[in-house]
């Protein structure tokens, strides 16, 4: 289980993580906080809005001059991190599927988002330039279960 930060049973779980993604780990943040619990086609659907401009995400944490959007107080658009996040939710499923499970069933019952390395390479930029290079990288994990039958 090296490399995700909750430790979950893997008979009834399907997960992916991506690293390294050229995201805003905040904006990653306030996604992650949002989705978690949603069904994968609320997910996706929640996910396919944020890219349209129609829905916004709901800020809590990073949200120093943030400007209202209808419906919530702080809120935006963070369509990087929302492609990104759905093509890992499309690799989960995907996961799922392959396994065996019933992907109408599954929920996000983990997902987390972490900093990653600050520098993209060994080197800094040099070639006369003052200063290195900086890329924010983000680490993402999802953890999809089975909701129990009723």
């Amino acid at each position: 289980m090296a490399g995700y930060t909750v430790d979950m049973d893997r008979e009834t779980t399907a997960r992916a993580i991506g690293r390294e993604l050229h995201v805003s780990p905040k904006k990653s943040r306030e996604i992650c906080r949002h989705i978690k619990g949603m069904t994968l086609e609320e997910a996706r659907d929640f996910l396919d809005k944020v890219t349209e401009q129609k829905a916004a995400v709901p800020y809590l944490r990073y949200k120093r001059s943030m400007g209202h959007k209808p419906g919530m107080a702080a809120g935006g658009y963070p369509l990087n991190a929302a492609t990104e996040i759905l093509n890992l939710l499309d690799s989960a499923e995907n996961n799922a599927e392959f396994i065996g499970y019933d992907t109408e069933r599954m929920f996000i019952a983990h997902i987390a988002a972490h900093r990653g390395r600050r520098y993209i390479g060994m080197r800094p930029r040099a070639h006369g330039r003052s200063s290195p290079k900086v890329t924010r990288t983000t680490n993402i994990e999802i953890i999809l279960a089975e909701k129990e039958e009723e």
